[in-house]
Order: structure tokens, then C-alpha cells, then sequence
């Protein structure tokens, strides 16, 4: 019977030092999502066709990263038109910059929609929330707004610590 004592003041000190590290890592800060009056931006950049472990896809990536160096205060924007279930499905990715306009190699891409939906997340990456639940978030609040999403959802990368996920409404 002691021991059962020990084992769970033991497991219950764990478990708050664990709740405690989460909470520090903002894993309690909730998702915060508001509808915005203007289109989503115009995105310059590269698209990305093959599977994950590719070496193409890390290149798609440095390339953007090295623009956004001669671009300061632009974000780097990527949508996974197919997100790969595994490591050697494909995926459809495209990958870049809020630019209005496209540098000669970079491909344009621009948004019909006047309105978006944006989710923020400021959260330390080891307790960001997975990609599905911030989808699931933006779209129930869409669903009590009465709106009807496009089903792009444009991931853009603010810092380590804080993504937005927009989600231009039709």
C-alpha cells in the first residue's frame, strides 16, 4: 500500500511538471480566429510535385528562403493542395512569398475571394496544434458565421513561435 502511495505522489509530480512545461510552451493559448475584410495576399513562388523525402522539395524551399533575404518583412506562405499520408505518397505543395508581383522564375498566384478567415497561433512549435484542428477551428467558426469556405487553407509562417492559417471564404 506505501509503495502505491510513492508511485502516485511520484506520477502526480511528473504530471504537473509536464502540465506546467506545456503551459510555459503557450500550449494552453488558444487559437484565435477572425474574419478579415480583404482578399488573401497574392502569393509569388514555386510549386512543389512529388514526395516528401524529395531533394526537389527541400530546394522549392531554399530558393523562397532565399528571396524572402532580399524581401524583408514578407512571410513565407505555403498550401498543400495534397497533403501525403505517408512517405512515399505525393504531395502537391506550393511554396512562397507575399508579393504582388512574380519574380521571371517564380509562378503568380492570386485569390478571387474578398474575404478570409484568419487563425493565429502563438504557441512554441513542440505544442503547436496539428494541422486538422486548426482546419477543424477555422471551419466550425465559418460554419456559425453562416460562411462557406474555399477549402484552401494558406499556411503563413510569421515566426518559430506564431503561424496564421488563412482561409479565403467564398
Amino acid at each position: 500500500m506505501k509503495k502505491t502511495g510513492i508511485a502516485f505522489v511520484i506520477l502526480l509530480a511528473v504530471s504537473t511538471v509536464f502540465y506546467f512545461i506545456f503551459d510555459r510552451l503557450g500550449g494552453n493559448n488558444p487559437i484565435e480566429i477572425e474574419l478579415v475584410e480583404a482578399s488573401p495576399p497574392t502569393l509569388a513562388g514555386k510549386y512543389f510535385i512529388g514526395q516528401p523525402q524529395d531533394q526537389e522539395l527541400g530546394n522549392t524551399f531554399r530558393s523562397i528562403e532565399t528571396l524572402l533575404s532580399l524581401n524583408p518583412g514578407k512571410k513565407i506562405h505555403t498550401i498543400y493542395f495534397e497533403e501525403p499520408k505517408g512517405k512515399l505518397d505525393t504531395m502537391k505543395v506550393f511554396v512562397g512569398l507575399d508579393l504582388p508581383f512574380a519574380p521571371a522564375d517564380l509562378e503568380l498566384l492570386g485569390f478571387a475571394e474578398t474575404r478570409h478567415m484568419r487563425a493565429t497561433i502563438k504557441r512554441n512549435k513542440w505544442v503547436m496544434p496539428s494541422p486538422d484542428q486548426v482546419k477543424k477551428e477555422i471551419e466550425a467558426s465559418a460554419k456559425s458565421r453562416n460562411l462557406s469556405l474555399s477549402g484552401i487553407f494558406i499556411d503563413r509562417i510569421i515566426s518559430e513561435s506564431e503561424v496564421q492559417v488563412i482561409a479565403p471564404i467564398r
